[in-house]
């Protein structure tokens, strides 16, 4: 009888951590002898080497370093393949923020794309936060023009694409469909990680990667650093190009990678760039988004500090770009500061 109780309550004390632990929520006790709840929420990024992860990893310190304390809300970065899994996580609560490309946000919201006739409604949008800027690099042999459709010269080499099922892959492989490749058929896809791409560039067992991150991206620092500017290219697109690719997901606009961001890049790379964007689960509190919200923009020193596309955080372009409707704790946080918020940006 005793052994009995005992693993009853065994089961119900683990199952009672088990609905916490979902939930992110603890208790905690004040001064004063009392409890209030801590929320420990969970940001995914995506692999290490870009520019989610260093990004994402800044968000969170910064939160648990003004929130923690004070209002018991903490935040910690976690890896993960990339916005297609970002999504999937939100849809079944493994994570409460997410880092998005515009493009996935925009095919998971409106069901078009990998999500053909299944849209994902599990989201909503927090604020813009950089662009995503493509960065296809190609061995310098194969590049003849400069742009992007030098790929062509490279039919049948191993080519880096991304992580399965991740933003990256999804970009890559709609930029250069839009653009007449037949992506599938035309290259020997390696689908790696930003740091795992570099390398295998470097041991030339790829002879290009599809890196889009806000710049500088280490991966490509990496790779400029250890093979020399003159051996591998950033190629460009042409005006008649982005609006090819634009036709389709009118995500992308121009985007100009200045000179010397990377070790020994001499001049001007025209390329395109599409929002990358902090979204959050629809049923996290409006008062805790609010007050995430608040602290990002009431320390963007911090952020510039940490990571160079950070930069490009500023509440005056906070919704441009954005995919999807807003949280109705970010609505509140932007109206309160004097932004007006499209009818297209609130949920119904």
């Amino acid at each position: 009888m005793q052994q009995k109780l005992i693993k009853k309550l065994s089961a119900l004390f683990i199952l009672s951590a088990l609905l916490l632990a979902a939930t992110n929520i603890s208790l905690i006790a004040k001064d004063d002898g009392t409890k209030k709840e801590k929320r420990s929420y969970v940001l995914a990024t995506a692999s290490p080497g870009g520019t989610y992860y260093p990004v994402g990893v800044a968000i969170a310190t910064l939160v648990t370093d003004k929130l923690g304390e004070g209002e018991g809300i903490s935040m910690s970065a976690i890896t993960s393949a990339g916005s297609g899994e970002n999504v999937q996580l939100l849809k079944t609560h493994e994570t409460d923020f997410a880092i998005l490309q515009g493009l996935f946000g925009s095919m998971a919201w409106q069901g078009k794309g990998k999500y053909e006739g299944k849209p994902e409604k599990e989201m909503r949008a927090v604020t813009m936060l950089w662009e995503n800027v493509e960065h296809f690099v190609l061995y310098t042999d194969f590049v003849k023009t400069g742009n992007i459709m030098d790929l062509k010269n490279a039919e049948g080499e191993h080519f880096s694409i991304g992580k399965r099922g991740s933003g990256t892959e999804t970009s890559g492989k709609t930029i250069l469909s839009a653009l007449g490749f037949n992506v599938d058929d035309e290259f020997k896809l390696e689908h790696m990680g930003y740091s795992a791409s570099a390398t295998a560039l470097q041991d030339k067992r790829v002879i290009g990667m599809n890196i889009p991150a806000g710049p500088p991206v280490s991966a490509i620092t990496q790779a400029f650093a250890t093979i020399g500017t003159d051996k591998i290219t950033v190629l460009e697109f042409t005006d008649e190009q982005l609006e090819q690719i634009d036709s389709k997901f009118p995500v992308w606009s121009r985007f100009v990678i200045a000179k010397d961001t990377y070790p020994g890049q001499k001049k001007d790379i025209n390329t395109i760039a599409q929002p990358n964007f902090l979204a959050v689960r629809p049923d996290l509190s409006d008062e805790d988004v609010y007050k995430i919200l608040d602290t990002i923009y009431g320390n963007l020193d911090f952020l510039h500090n940490m990571h160079k596309a950070t930069n490009a955080i500023q509440l005056e372009r906070a919704l441009n770009g954005l995919p999807v409707p807003l949280h109705p704790g970010a609505v509140k946080f932007y109206k309160d500061k004097g932004i007006e918020v499209p009818e297209s940006l609130i949920v119904k």
